[in-house]
């Protein structure tokens, strides 16, 4: 209810930039351009954590960035998650380009699974965060993200598959190593999901990322899925009862799914020269045969600014 308040609020009261404040605009050109107005770039941490896949980022954070990104989570304003999409996009489109520059025919390289389709994996908010906020916005700015891609040309997809095994401390007031502890083995996949994380290119998909530990425990936690099995695979999880705390997550195509419950088609199996019979790992380019891609990069809106450092890139 909270939700559909905003939205009708959004279309009944005159809207204001969530950046800089100024009326009758959901985002004015100046906090647009500071948006999405450059060209994403990859950028690290320091230390970076252990499993870390390459990230990329439309802005740093500060200034009008981090006055809309808080204003779409903290405040409710829904209706920047379009233009917060689109800045998205762009960091997703640049990590895939770099991993088909960086590694030809494996990970999303040059050869069949560079056709393969784009699952965005959005890293999960605390339950009390999302209740607490009315929704989760990382997962709405991937949808939104999804749909600028799509209509670009680009085969991509929101997969809900990730979820928190246990609670996990404010990471606020942390620093880097206390949040690679604090997230360590804080993430696990939806029963059911990791034959649906093995049809496509994995992109790792956030709002913001300060110290790379959140996106590095989701990166462990899709690449255990994706592997042989083990105790944290699909085959471990099957056949155990679904809880309350582990829904069955869903391929979302449009950003209206949010929490429709609405099972989509699932994007097409991936296929093609690593399937061919008798390849060795070594010969499809290190990567599981038969097996998806894998996690080919992570892409978030913001990073701190620290993080765009030349230096490091």
């Amino acid at each position: 209810m909270r939700s559909w308040w905003r939205d009708l609020a959004d279309l009944v009261l005159p809207a204001e930039c969530g950046g800089c404040g100024r009326p009758r605009a959901v985002l004015c050109d100046r906090c647009r351009t500071a948006l999405s107005g450059g060209a994403p770039r990859r950028v690290r941490s320091a230390p970076e954590p252990r499993g870390l896949p390459p990230v990329h980022a439309a802005a740093p954070y500060a200034d009008e960035v981090r006055a809309v990104l808080l204003a779409h989570k903290e405040r409710g304003a829904l209706a920047l998650a379009r233009p917060l999409g689109e800045a998205l996009a762009g960091a997703v489109r640049a990590g895939l380009g770099a991993a088909a520059r960086g590694r030809p025919g494996s990970r999303g390289g040059t050869g069949t699974a560079a056709h393969a389709p784009v699952l965005l994996v959005p890293v999960p908010s605390a339950r009390r965060a999302v209740r607490a906020r009315g929704h989760d916005p990382a997962r709405r700015i991937a949808y939104a993200a999804a749909d600028e891609l799509r209509r670009t040309g680009v085969p991509a997809a929101v997969l809900a598959a990730l979820r928190q095994r246990r609670p996990v401390a404010d990471q606020s007031g942390l620093g880097s190593r206390q949040r690679t502890a604090n997230v360590a083995g804080a993430l696990g996949v939806v029963p059911g999901c990791a034959r649906l994380l093995r049809r496509g290119r994995v992109v790792l998909v956030d709002d913001l990322m300060t110290t790379g530990a959140t996106l590095a425990e989701a990166a462990r936690a899709v690449r255990a899925a994706q592997g042989p099995p083990g105790p944290e695979t699909e085959p471990a999880e099957r056949g155990r009862k679904a809880s309350s705390n582990s829904r069955p997550a869903f391929v979302y195509l449009s950003e209206t799914g949010e929490g429709s419950g609405q099972r989509r088609t699932p994007p097409p199996a991936w296929s093609g020269a690593d399937r061919q019979p008798g390849r060795t790992a070594k010969e499809a380019g290190g990567e599981h045969v038969g097996a998806a891609p894998g996690v080919v990069c992570a892409a978030v809106v913001a990073a701190s600014p620290d993080a765009f450092g030349i230096h490091r890139n």
